[in-house]
């Protein structure tokens, strides 16, 4: 078999037993032991740089992990081997006030090169380092970070999926590698062995990545230039964009490692890969007019950008990172930007990267290993989400997904100035309204599975007669997680904790401060939504093998779902729709109308669609006052869209028979009491009749005064309690 040319070997490695690990001096252990992973290791600024220098010695850490000798001239910043080596020198003098003492690391960034300006990025060290629960950012501060970061640029050597000349692929269980083949080879101290094919790192006793070089593949001698051309596009105004990304986006979407970012920016442009720079510049510029030395000048050529990211991250593909999955992800939030092709292939690429694997254990930084989960976690809303609104199979499913939920630890600590507090607010809201996002959609992933794959589909057609009550007998448990769900929301992104008093609409854009909580409550009710649509449905095609009462029930739950989200829609401040939006968001008003829709065409009498009738009329005007220049106008349009096409298809209903007051409600006061009936306890009504005490709807969504005096059907359709 033809070896590939391009990876150089010294000398072919014989197999043999792998060798035991060299087990760290105690000068190592002495300095390694202060820094345990969990929240006992939280440590402030000061405390960091104390237990640094009093474990240090008269050598740099790259010196000391080598086993060379240290020499360092007085009049360099470097010792000679780091010198040599070109590597970044982390010398630590013995003494605090040694006029030799070299730069200390904040966070993992060397001091010298944090010092950013206060608007564009404040200095490390005036940023708040965190407290209890967020210990993971302020661990990887530690001596065994910095260990793992030497000999090459801050914090990305040791990385697993965010090298600059090398990318990684995971080995599967079945591949052309056998598992206990691999176990033989010689792995050197960074876990890595030589092989014909690439180099193998072996991350943990079970997971073993193969790494290959950038320069074999194709694209590779662009990357430069493409770079330079995306910089091109958006000088001089790249460095406002990423400030816009950060304050904007980043809270409510943080896939990205915030000061690895700046960090890199500082040096150079060029050490992106081209698509993410680009993903990051394409979706700030939607909030262009936010930035006040912006909104007075034109904005850069978006089509332009367009082109460069999508060749960009096509050839990425080729040598996927985690930078890659980060592009294509952002690029999918735009409102014209989804699609379901590239969703697949970013779980493809993720797979790649092992992001659908938990990494707790692998020997990778730890800033990284919060990165992976919340990027695995986004990628797994992009997939669900995206299989909703696109009405397609997912492509992740749980028999294969070992990633460990979120933790405050998961996200990083550093991430506001010390005298910012509203952004420091925006920063701590922004992950608990990720990571309660997370758990929203992986019970819509659970809706998903049950009601609307094949094999659910066809489950439930094959019960024929009986369909219906088993709809409802599975439904029961998910709403009760729903109802669970909302009960645990904090305070602090609850829609009623912000109001319109803190919009002033004679300010501008960037005096007033935007809140991304809106997609969280509109996934919610598409999420309600989803769940109920398959009840309504299943009622509709089997309307005289269900009692008549439960009909009322599940139809009165429904019309209380459809009257919040509406609500909802009518509450949003321009605060709410100018701010990010969740990609998904765009359809999720969409459904709102798709399910009075279906509520209207599934009624059994005049007057009740002539209610829904009305509601739609009111629900569209109150998506086109939302969808006002500047205001998110691409969000609501396309709500608008479908609901024109969905109400045009309903005025070729036949007419409806009218349904008297008294003889279409009355008989459904009270459950029947003839045999076989689904009252009593244990019975159908009995799993499903507290579905609608299950609805919060009340609580987080006030349902509107209904000014119309000839509505008669908003009291015969209340959900009962």
């Amino acid at each position: 078999m033809a070896q590939n040319p391009s990876v150089q070997r010294t000398a072919p490695i014989a197999i043999a037993p792998k060798p035991p690990r060299r087990e760290p001096t105690p000068q190592q252990q002495e300095n390694l032991s202060g820094f345990g992973i969990g929240p006992s290791s939280v440590q402030t600024g000061a405390s960091i740089e104390t237990s640094s220098l009093a474990g240090s010695t008269s050598s740099c850490q790259s010196c000391q992990f080598s086993g060379t000798k240290c020499v360092l001239n007085d009049d360099e910043d470097s010792c000679a081997a780091c010198q040599a080596s070109g590597s970044d020198c982390s010398f630590l003098s013995s003494s605090l006030a040694s006029p030799h003492s070299r730069k200390r690391k904040m966070n993992g960034i060397p001091h010298r090169e944090a010092s950013f300006s206060k608007r564009s990025s404040p200095n490390m060290s005036n940023r708040k380092l965190g407290t209890s629960s967020l210990s993971s950012t302020a661990a990887s501060s530690s001596l065994e970070e910095d260990l793992a970061n030497v000999g090459g640029p801050t914090m990305l050597k040791r990385t697993l999926g965010m090298q600059n000349d090398r990318f990684s692929q995971y080995i599967g269980l079945t591949t052309d590698f056998e598992p206990s083949l691999i176990n033989l080879s010689t792995f050197d101290p960074q876990d890595e062995s030589l092989l014909a094919r690439g180099t193998l790192r072996k991350v943990s006793d079970n997971d073993t990545f193969l790494m290959l070089p950038d320069s074999s593949t194709p694209g590779y001698n662009q990357i430069i230039e493409d770079a330079d051309a995306i910089e091109a596009v958006v000088s001089p105004h790249g460095r406002n964009l990423i400030d816009l990304y950060f304050r904007i986006v980043h809270p409510a979407f943080p896939i990205i490692q915030k000061h690895v970012f700046l960090e890199k920016y500082e040096r150079s442009h060029r050490e992106f890969s081209p698509p993410i720079l680009a993903a990051v510049y394409i979706l700030a510029i939607n909030w262009w007019d936010h930035c006040p030395d912006l909104a007075r000048l034109p904005r850069p050529n978006v089509r332009e950008l367009e082109g460069l990211i999508r060749s960009t991250l096509a050839d990425a593909s080729n040598r996927p990172k985690l930078s890659t999955v980060q592009a294509g992800l952002l690029l999918s939030q735009r409102p014209e930007g989804d699609q379901w092709a590239p969703t697949a292939q970013l779980v493809a690429i993720g797979q790649e990267l092992g992001l659908h694997l938990d990494c707790s254990n692998w020997k990778i930084p730890l800033w990284e290993k919060g990165l992976r989960r919340r990027l695995a976690w986004a990628l797994y809303m992009q997939d669900k989400w995206g299989a909703l609104v696109h009405g397609r199979p997912s492509h992740i499913f749980m028999s294969d997904w070992g990633v460990r939920a979120l933790t405050a630890n998961d996200f990083p600590d550093v991430e506001w100035d010390e005298g910012d507090a509203d952004g420091k607010q925006d920063i701590e809201k922004g992950r608990v309204l990720f990571t309660r996002f997370v758990q929203l959609s992986q019970i819509l992933a659970e809706i998903l599975e049950t009601f609307y794959t094949l094999n659910s589909t066809q489950r439930i057609a094959d019960a024929g007669l009986q369909s219906t009550q088993l709809v409802l007998s599975l439904a029961k448990p998910v709403q009760l997680k729903l109802k669970e769900w909302y009960s645990g929301l904090p305070a602090s992104i609850r829609l009623e904790s912000y109001s319109m008093t803190s919009y002033s609409p004679a300010s501008p854009p960037f005096t007033n401060r935007l809140s991304s909580i809106g997609y969280l409550h509109l996934g919610y009710f598409a999420t309600e939504i989803t769940l109920h649509r398959r009840i309504i449905r299943s009622l509709a095609s089997n309307p005289n093998t269900v009692d008549p009462y439960v009909q009322h029930i599940c139809r009165s739950a429904a019309k209380a779902r459809l009257i919040s989200a509406m609500d909802l829609v009518n509450r949003l401040t321009p605060n709410h729709l100018r701010s990010f939006w969740f990609f998904a968001s765009k359809t999720n008003f969409a459904l709102i109308g798709t399910f009075g829709s279906l509520l209207w065409a599934t009624s059994p009498g005049r007057e009740e669609a002539d209610w829904y009738r009305r509601r739609l009329e009111e629900y569209r005007w109150t998506l086109s006052v939302s969808s006002k220049p500047g205001e998110s106008r691409g969000l609501t349009q396309f709500a608008m869209t479908m609901l024109d096409i969905s109400t045009g298809l309903l005025k070729k209903l036949p007419e409806k028979p009218p349904m008297s007051r008294s003889g279409s409600m009355a008989d459904m006061s009270a459950p029947p009491s003839f045999p076989g009936s689904f009252s009593g306890r244990g019975s159908l009504l009995g799993q499903f009749s507290n579905i609608h005490s299950a609805d919060v709807s009340s609580a987080q969504s006030p349902l509107s005064e209904d000014s119309s005096s000839d509505d008669e059907m908003e009291d015969n359709y209340t959900t009962p309690i």
